[in-house]
Parts: structure tokens; sequence; C-alpha cells
């Protein structure tokens, strides 16, 4: 299994343009968080949207909290300047809307070549176009700077012209699809948004159910959703004791060399030791001091 570089369980997106939301998202308990260049933001409030995302970047304060940006298209008559001034912003990653192909990435590749070489490139899986070139899109994570999927459901049931509902039905298969190809290259990969932010209930629903998909974390667009976000991408305490109770079985002498035991009247093999030492890595990352 890929190291685990850091929790990705909760992103918040914010408007680069509302300059109390950039305040405030230096004290949420978010793990990323999300300059939105794009949707969230008028066309005429772009370019100052722009410069309020760069300079909240340079002037930092978001302690561990790492933070992306999520630019325009490349196409749009935004989208090359955004990237020119994402990469010298200090940013940690720049997110990219519209990803359809392996061309899209490596022309995103070429943009940032400038860029530091620890700028991460997050590309939205939001496209009718992208989901038969899944594998293609994440295996370019080897080559270049991509290093997490971003599912985008809202955009993609736009052009499906499903019905989005909190069972997201429709959209099953994709989410699977989009997993699998992220585990298969070792990216990282966040569920898309849930519209409801009043109803907590629905929320945690639809969190959860991303985690039965595996899926990293969820992206958000609200501070309320933060706290059930964390909770349900995090090790519960169960989860923690059975981790501890693997390790310390596989560790006994008698067990020694053996490629299956049984724990609390249960069989395990290595593969779950490996799956319980990668779990208590997380726990103790995502531990409240880490905020």
């Amino acid at each position: 299994m890929p190291q685990i570089e850091r929790p990705r369980r909760s992103a918040l997106y914010l408007p680069a343009s509302n300059a109390k939301a950039l305040a405030k998202a230096r004290t949420l308990p978010a793990d990323v968080i999300i300059l939105d260049l794009e949707d969230a933001v008028a066309p005429g409030s772009k370019i100052e949207a722009r410069r309020a995302a760069v300079a909240a970047t340079q002037e930092g304060g978001f302690g561990t909290r790492e933070v992306a940006i999520r630019a325009n298209g490349i196409d749009t008559p935004w989208g090359m300047d955004d990237l020119v001034a994402i990469a010298s912003s200090g940013a940690a990653a720049v997110l990219v809307p519209k990803v359809s192909c392996v061309d899209d990435i490596a022309r995103y590749e070429e943009v940032l070549e400038q860029a530091p070489a620890e700028m991460q490139l997050w590309a939205m899986i939001e496209t009718c176009a992208c989901i038969p070139h899944l594998h293609e899109i994440a295996a370019m994570a080897r080559t270049s700077r991509l290093s997490l999927f971003v599912m985008g459901v809202n955009d993609l049931a736009k052009e499906m012209r499903a019905k989005l509902t909190p069972e997201r039905t429709p959209f099953l298969p994709f989410l699977s699809m989009t997993v699998a190809a992220a585990r298969a290259h070792g990216i990282t990969v966040l569920d898309g948004v849930c519209n409801e932010f009043r109803d907590a209930g629905v929320f945690r629903q639809e969190a959860e159910q991303g985690l039965l998909f595996g899926f990293d974390g969820k992206t958000l667009i609200h501070p309320d959703q933060i706290a059930v976000c964390n909770e349900v991408f995090s090790p519960s305490v169960e989860e923690i004791e059975w981790a501890r109770a693997v390790i310390d079985a596989f560790a006994l002498p008698e067990n020694s060399g053996k490629g299956a035991i049984r724990v609390n009247g249960k069989m395990v093999e290595l593969l779950h030791q490996e799956q319980a030492r990668r779990l208590l890595t997380f726990a103790e990352l995502t531990s409240p001091s880490d905020i």
C-alpha cells in the first residue's frame, strides 16, 4: 500500500473572492482548503479572486492545513493566467477542472513546468468523456505532478442529464471506477460535494457512502460539514482496537512466519496486518493536535 503522506478527510471549497471566507479558513478544522477561482466566482470577479488567492497563500497562517487553488479551465479566458499565478503562489497543489483525457494532463504539466517540484496537480473527474479513460489518466501520475482525483458529481450529472439524489444511483458505477483507477496508480481520491449542508443526516449518509466506496475523504461546500466529515473518515475506536489486536497477535513468537492466524475468533491474514498498520498510522495523523 502507498505510504500515507497526510490526512485528506475533509477538503473545503471557499470562494477566493470572499475575504471573510479566506480569513476564516485559517481557523477551520478541515484537512484541506481549496481556494476556488472557478465555479464559486463570477466572471467579473475572476481576476480579483486570483490576486486574493495568491496573496492569501503567500501570507500563510493555515497551519497544517493543505492549501490548493482551483483554477479555471485552461481553455477559458482566465485559465492560463490562473496557472501562471498559482505556479508561484506557494500553494501545495493546483486543482484543474474538466479533465477528459491524458492530453489534458500533459497540457497542464507543460504550463506548470516552472512551478516548484513539490507543487502537485489535482484533477477533477467530472466529464462523461473522461470515464472510459480513467486508468490512462491516473497512470499519468507516474510521469507528471498528478497526485489526486476529485469527483465532480454535479457537473457529471449536468452532462449526463441525470438526476442527482441522495442515493446517487446513476453515478455509483463511476464512483467505483474512479476509486479503482486511483488505487491502481497510487493516487489519492476525494468524493464530490454534497449539496445539502443544512441537513447533517443527509450529509452523513453521503459521506458514509463515500467511505464505503473507498474514498480517502470528501470535498465540502460549507464549514458545518467539516466535523461530520472528519468523523466519518477517521478510524473508530473499535477499528483502532482491532488493528492493535491484529498487530499484537502477529508479533507473538508462536505466530512467527505464519500467513494466517486467528484473532478474537476470526481468521486474519498478512494483508490484514498491513491494513492494520496503515489504519494506526492514519489514526496518529488525524489526532486533534494535528490541526
